[in-house]
């Protein structure tokens, strides 16, 4: 059929919706639209390029390609009519790739990308037909591949869960045991048995431990009273037991596998009949930094549809979704009041950074970044049974869904007041239980579900602002944009000045510099008697010296500078540079 690729469908021998984005793992697809909610059935995925005959069948997935503006809307609009499934489109909704992207932000969307979306989302709505705005990274041959290829492998398997990986510990030992030329278990902490290669030249030792899912008791003694244990949890030495025949048991290489300082488990790597390869030791050490990582994400592993719950989340909290996609998968209602809060993780206070100096490695940082979501999930699931945790950009992030007001009459004052005393107690929770140091901010409250970016927004805010300029500052852990308005305002004009180095003023740039090379503490003299109104006394009081000493100072700093302090525009820039300089 002309502009057609992919496979012939067979009646009712596809998948739903839901499914294929599961199986699919990582958003490059995000629901845009769902007016017949995710249970809709995909048979086949195609491919249409305007240029050819335009046809769809009842069950087509349909890839859209080299199509914008009102075109994009008239075939939407003929595709559902036509009886497809989904349409997918790239509706130009993220900034280029080129642009500078603050660094605790998302991709921006540039504003016509984000028009066109809207409206090709509301043309979906009103035809009846699901739209998926494709990620602009996403090359169509390939998403179209993967997309045919789940659909058609529904046909060969009764599954209920397509989007969990194929690859798990059992892989990894498989991989470790070709590496080193032995047998290999994982274990956890507690000795037992996750996973282990296939061989059969087995000891008795291993032949227990696989058969019972952990060391038999009596030689866990002998390891015990060997100082093997205390060996594999102090770091990552490999450690060597010889063979003992008279017990059973062959050579053995072992390592600890860890996330910074907490041991998760060890690496075991039986000899057989052949010694161990040349690099064994190597590859074990290797093998247990790759395995921390596994490890931790096994441990916490979230199934495929809370992940794609996760997913949905994210896309609405940045606007890419409408609000009904998410309430078709759970059970929120969109005509109701929520609030989104968010909670950033800097460096926990007992190991700002690791052992040997270094930024703590990749494993720590995902570890306290699981923990994190788990403590945030744990408590705002006590808060409200609906609440829906996800992450985004190393921030994490909870919306509560399904807010009323209070009956004691201070109304929605009363829900944002109770909402912010939860997030008090997660973020002293966090320090107190588990070490890490957490800044969060209490979006506003909006009335329906589709305003929710808004509150997001807001909340990011607050954080962008903990990160930039306060951070450190304990009065600042937790806080709502009214708390701090003033505050977040000051931030973010100090963010624009510093991003323009023409918005400087050179005779404060002078002062600057004299005061680095001389040490006369002249800057920070001055900025204390600007932050007191010219109040002299005030200012020296805060600085512990007499009036008289920062008069002078503030005299000494005029002259250097040329600053006129009679001036009100001139002291109001002043004190703005300097608290960029500062910061």
């Amino acid at each position: 059929m002309p502009g057609h690729s992919g496979s012939q469908s067979e009646e009712g021998a596809g998948l739903p919706l839901r499914r294929l984005l599961l199986a699919l793992g990582d958003p490059i697809l995000d629901v845009a639209a769902a007016p017949d909610g995710l249970d809709v059935q995909v048979d086949n995925v195609v491919i249409i390029d305007p240029e050819d005959r335009v046809e769809a069948r009842e069950g087509d997935l349909v890839l859209l390609i080299g199509v914008r503006g009102g075109a994009a809307r008239r075939l939407v609009r003929a595709l559902a009519a036509q009886g497809a499934t989904a349409v997918a489109v790239k509706a130009g909704g993220y900034a280029p790739a080129e642009e500078t992207i603050p660094p605790s932000s998302e991709p921006r969307r540039s504003r016509s990308g984000s028009d066109e979306l809207r409206t090709l989302r509301a043309e979906a709505q009103e035809s009846g037909v699901a739209l998926l705005a494709v990620r602009p990274e996403v090359r169509w041959d390939q998403l179209q591949s993967v997309c045919q290829n789940i659909v058609d492998d529904a046909r060969l398997t009764t599954s209920e869960d397509l989007g969990e990986a194929s690859g798990d510990l059992f892989s990894m030992a498989q991989t470790i045991a070709q590496l080193t030329g032995g047998l290999v278990s994982i274990e956890d902490s507690a000795s037992r048995v996750l996973a282990y290669s296939s061989g059969a030249e087995v000891d008795e030792l291993r032949r227990l431990s696989v058969l019972g899912r952990q060391g038999p008791e009596s030689y866990l003694a002998l390891l015990r009273e060997w100082g093997v244990f205390t060996k594999l949890r102090a770091g990552e030495e490999v450690v060597r037991i010889e063979e003992h025949p008279e017990l059973g048991i062959r050579r053995r290489l072992a390592v600890g596998i860890h996330a910074g300082r907490q041991p998760l488990g060890a690496i075991w790597v039986q000899e057989g009949s052949q010694p161990l390869s040349q690099h064994a030791e190597e590859a074990l050490l290797g093998a247990a930094r790759t395995t921390a990582l596994q490890m931790i994400r096994q441990r916490t592993q979230t199934s495929a549809g809370l992940r794609l719950r996760e997913d949905l989340l994210s896309s609405l909290l940045e606007g890419r979704i409408d609000a009904s996609a998410l309430a078709d998968t759970v059970e929120v209602h969109t005509e109701r009041a929520a609030l989104v809060a968010a909670f950033s993780l800097s460096q926990p206070e007992a190991e700002p950074e690791g052992a040997d100096g270094e930024r703590p490695d990749r494993p720590v940082r995902e570890l306290r970044r699981r923990q994190l979501i788990d403590l945030v999930s744990v408590h705002t699931a006590a808060y409200r049974r609906s609440s829906l945790v996800t992450e985004l950009g190393g921030r994490v992030y909870v919306l509560l869904p399904d807010l009323a007001r209070t009956p004691h009459g201070d109304g929605w004052r009363g829900v944002e007041q109770s909402v912010l005393a939860l997030t008090r107690k997660t973020v002293a929770a966090a320090r107190a239980a588990l070490g890490l140091r957490v800044q969060a901010a209490v979006g506003s409250l909006v009335e329906r579900l589709r305003d929710v970016p808004e509150s997001r927004g807001e909340a990011d805010r607050v954080l962008d602002a903990m990160g930039r300029d306060l951070d450190g500052d304990t009065d600042w852990e937790v806080a709502t944009i009214s708390d701090v308005r003033s505050r977040v305002l000051i931030s973010e004009t100090l963010a624009h000045l510093r991003a323009d180095p023409s918005l400087r003023d050179p005779r404060v740039s002078r002062l600057i510099e004299y005061d680095r090379a001389g040490g006369a503490d002249l800057v920070h003299s001055l900025l204390a008697y600007l932050e007191a109104f010219g109040d002299a006394r005030a200012a020296a009081e805060r600085l512990h010296i007499h009036p008289n000493t920062l008069r002078y100072r503030v005299r000494r700093a005029a002259s250097v500078s040329g600053i006129d302090l009679s001036d009100p525009g001139e002291r109001l820039f002043t004190q703005l540079q300097l608290l960029m300089e500062q910061g």
